[in-house]
């Protein structure tokens, strides 16, 4: 577990796209994606149909390494409004055993307005305590911090002649943007217009490395009213060799 602190709260790094937040007890992760496969499938796009499983899988291994009681999950759970109804038996038995043993919120996403809690655990729009909010997608002029998916944020940049990529976490001041957990899902550059345009702030990658945070500046200018607003240089990514050989 490594450290990070955001809006004067402690949480913990467990994993390339999890959040231990020991106050609540509670695991964070964003977009599963679930049944992204089987949606792909039917588009005539084969392929293998253990990505729901797979993630799932992954979740259960973090729930008891974390001794986390309570999960939250921030929307896009699944990849369409049907998968849910579609989860493979397997997964939906894993699913199941797992909102039972813990208290489990689902926060509804772009992807999956209409999910229900069919394999249980509780449903809505967002969740609001200990002055944060959880929600899917980050708002530009929110008043509280919160914690948001949706972007699926990386960090790739060239290192000894290749190209290295890495999920990552988005920070600023009020917002902290978490990567997609799915098997299936990919990602979205971290100095993205669309991510600087939801933080309106500046903003740095975060990576857990060996046991610490690992930071990146981003680039992002401050905001400003519109009419002042210029075309904005983003500032060069430099990893280090410790991302690389990680």
């Amino acid at each position: 577990m490594v450290p990070l602190s955001f809006a004067n709260h402690l949480f913990h790094v467990v994993a390339p796209a999890a959040l231990y937040w020991p106050a609540q007890k509670a695991l964070l992760v964003a977009d599963l994606h679930l049944e992204k496969a089987s949606f792909y499938a039917r588009q005539g796009q084969m392929l293998p149909p253990y990505d729901s499983r797979a993630t799932l899988d992954e979740l259960a291994v973090l729930i008891a390494a974390s001794g986390a009681e309570k999960v939250f999950c921030l929307g896009d759970n699944y990849h369409d409004d049907e998968g849910e109804a579609r989860l493979e038996s397997e997964a939906a038995n894993l699913l199941s055993q797992l909102t039972q043993n813990a208290q489990w919120i689902w926060v509804s996403g772009n992807h999956d307005r209409d999910v229900s809690g069919l394999w249980g655990g509780d449903v809505m729009a967002e969740w609001v305590g200990d002055g944060l909010a959880l929600r899917h997608e980050a708002t530009a002029d929110t008043t509280l911090p919160e914690i948001s998916g949706h972007f699926h944020p990386k960090l790739r940049v060239p290192v000894r002649g290749r190209h290295v990529s890495r999920r990552c976490f988005v920070k600023a001041e009020k917002h902290l943007i978490m990567p997609a957990f799915g098997a299936l899902t990919g990602g979205l550059e971290a100095n993205h217009p669309a991510i600087e345009t939801a933080v309106m702030g500046p903003a740095e990658a975060v990576i857990a490395v060996r046991e610490k945070l690992v930071r990146f500046d981003l680039g992002f200018a401050p905001a400003q009213p519109q009419s002042q607003q210029e075309p904005m240089q983003k500032a060069q990514l430099a990893l280090p060799l410790a991302i690389a050989n990680n």
